[in-house]
């Protein structure tokens, strides 16, 4: 009996991800149209569109369905499942995957990431590890519960458009924001999105996000960790991962990068960079 991941798009894993790991498509919906993330709509046609559009999109849970479907096919295969899901706190998705849960007692086991996008993916990433070193699920699911009280999600914006459009600042302050060229940092604790600090222009951007990641106790490089930016180009990235090369130097031989996709980059925009990683214990 082999050990079998089940996460949601929101995770933003590459397509080379682990063969233990199936990712479910949530749904992007802009106007009347509906998009499969991940499988319809690419990061890069999802920036498009957000850009063209005068609203912004939404996102739609997974539903019990879909992740009971899922769940039988694997255990009727004879595989248990470790299912790691978007933040409760930001979708109904892990209560989706709950109730599917309950059809499967010790078979299949639900854990909340508390976290979304690359803050997801390294926690995901992190259960494939442990999938490799023989864990069973239930084993798997607690430590988990555990370690993912280690990862921290922390990124830099470049435009406060998308937060003022979501409601999440006014936008007499996104205004203000916009000619002081502000850049704020933020970050995803308990589950939620925060905000950390404001810079204003991009080197102090990188400088309070690369701050931001030294209060931290420090990154554990023998888990997993990743880089990731918004939009188009990495070009805002490359600069911060030079800025930031005495965090990496002697301790990383390549830096894994990704796109953050439909679910957050929905509220951050394009020209985004962050870095999610686990802490040392």
């Amino acid at each position: 009996m082999s050990v079998k991941i089940i996460t949601d798009s929101a995770s933003d894993l590459p397509a080379s991800r682990h063969p233990a790991i199936s990712v479910l498509p949530m749904t992007i919906t802009f106007g009347d149209r509906q998009y499969r993330d991940g499988e319809e709509l690419s990061n890069q046609r999802f920036y498009e569109l957000l850009i063209e559009s005068e609203q912004l999109p939404s996102t739609s849970q997974i539903g019990p369905a879909q992740f009971e479907e899922a769940f039988r096919a694997q255990v009727e295969e004879g595989h248990t499942v470790v299912a790691v899901i978007l933040s409760g706190k930001l979708s109904g998705t892990y209560q989706s995957a709950c109730i599917a849960a309950e059809e499967f007692p010790w078979q299949v086991f639900v854990v909340d990431s508390e976290n979304a996008a690359m803050g997801e993916r390294v926690l995901v990433e992190r259960a494939a590890q442990l999938v490799d070193q023989g864990l069973a699920a239930g084993e798997i699911a607690q430590r988990l519960e555990t370690e993912k009280k280690d990862i921290r999600l922390i990124a830099l914006l470049d435009t406060l458009e998308y937060l003022k459009r979501g409601g999440r600042i006014s936008k007499s302050a996104a205004a203000i924001g916009g000619m002081l060229s502000i850049k704020p940092v933020i970050a995803i604790q308990n589950g939620e999105v925060c905000m950390l600090g404001k810079a204003r222009g991009s080197k102090n951007g990188n400088n309070l996000l690369m701050q931001e990641i030294q209060k931290t106790a420090g990154i554990d490089f023998d888990r997993p960790y990743c880089l990731g930016y918004s939009g188009f180009h990495d070009d805002m990235l490359q600069k911060y991962i030079a800025d930031s090369r005495s965090l990496w130097e002697g301790h990383a031989e390549h830096l894994p990068v990704g796109t953050i996709g439909a679910t957050i980059g929905t509220h951050v925009g394009p020209g985004a960079v962050g870095v999610a990683f686990f802490q040392k214990g």
